[in-house]
């Protein structure tokens, strides 16, 4: 039989594709608009944004390349795409594979339930890597073009990391809810809605007088300590990998232990 990993990733090649090639495409197209920010046009406009909802949405320092990319194309649409496959890709492993009556099948096999989801979990996080090194050589085919010299290419690169962790984090938290429950739809729903509450709290906390919920985001160790400007952030690339770690032995735990609907 081959390896549940190798089919896993064989299968899902056209998602996986179209969704690093157009996340690459998305973010090289905004990234081009920063010669047009950095000349002031945008700029201006940002300046008329209180202060509070400037710094909700990391503009206090748009007209520097780590500025703009940080609040946009890495704050807000590239993390988006790649959060979305994530949790499409964690929402198929386990659960969408019960739902459509193949998961039996499969454990027919050689294949216990743990070596089924690991590999499951490996192939999300191989995805994951595979479109963020996508994002970071578009990004750095368009450095000198769009004038984004000023950010270094290991900066580049530990944005790139953080972006990959970060879609294997809801992938991975998809994946615990699917083999939870068996459905689809619990953990498309509780995906999201953890993604929509985690943004909310990453973004929002400071301005409700609620700092301390930033650090129950997994969009904190994301981008809270700019990458873009800073490099490499070990401690918050541990936790979120550590995060990952923890939701794979939670959902191997629990998908061991379920009945399994047939």
């Amino acid at each position: 039989m081959p390896s549940v990993l190798t089919k896993t990733l064989w299968d899902s090649r056209r998602s996986l594709a179209g969704f690093a090639v157009g996340t690459a495409l998305v973010g090289t197209m905004y990234a081009g608009f920063y010669p047009q920010v950095a000349g002031g046009a945008m700029g201006q406009a940002v300046e008329g944004f209180s202060p509070a909802l400037r710094e909700a949405l990391n503009m206090e320092d748009i007209a520097s390349a780590a500025g703009y990319l940080g609040s946009s194309v890495f704050g807000i649409i590239v993390p988006l795409i790649a959060v979305i496959y994530g949790i499409a890709t964690g929402t198929r492993a386990i659960a969408g594979d019960e739902e459509a009556g193949y998961l039996d099948l499969l454990l027919a096999h050689p294949v216990g339930r743990t070596r089924l989801l690991l590999h499951r979990c490996a192939a999300l996080a191989i995805g994951a890597a595979i479109l963020a090194g996508l994002v970071l050589l578009a990004m750095l085919a368009v450095r000198t073009s769009a004038q984004l010299d000023t950010i270094s290419i290991a900066q580049f690169a530990a944005q790139s990391v953080a972006l990959a962790l970060l879609a294997t984090v809801f992938g991975t938290i998809a994946t615990t809810i699917g083999a939870a429950t068996g459905s689809r739809a619990a953990a498309l729903a509780g995906s999201a809605a953890v993604g929509v509450l985690a943004y909310a709290a990453n973004t929002f906390a400071t301005q409700i007088g609620a700092d301390r919920l930033r650090y129950l985001s997994p969009f904190h160790y994301y981008i809270g300590n700019e990458p873009l400007r800073n490099g490499f952030q070990w401690a918050d690339l541990g936790i979120l990998a550590a995060a990952v770690a923890v939701l794979v032995l939670i959902a191997t735990t629990v998908f061991n232990r379920r009945d399994l609907t047939s």
